[in-house]
């Protein structure tokens, strides 16, 4: 989602650039539902690829030990819908 100009990630710290919170942010999580309205399997395909991406990213920040709370920041908020 690095093309979102209103709420656009912020690598490799996985922060929004807008709101400095945990990327997705909200703003962006309506733009990924939005764009993946009626696709949720494909939705959910893109967040795992992006979680897999973020797990390196962070884990790497973090000195080698991987943040909790991944899969439910990056997918967990698709199945609740």
């Amino acid at each position: 989602m690095t093309d979102d100009t209103e709420h656009p990630l912020l690598k490799p710290a996985w922060r929004c650039r807008t709101c400095g919170i945990a990327w997705p942010c909200s703003a962006a999580k309506l733009r990924l539902l939005g764009r993946y309205r009626g696709r949720p399997d494909e939705l959910i395909e893109h967040l795992k690829a992006l979680q897999a991406e973020a797990t390196e990213h962070l884990t790497e920040l973090y000195g080698g030990k991987t943040p909790e709370g991944l899969t439910e920041r990056f997918t967990g908020w698709v199945k609740a819908r």
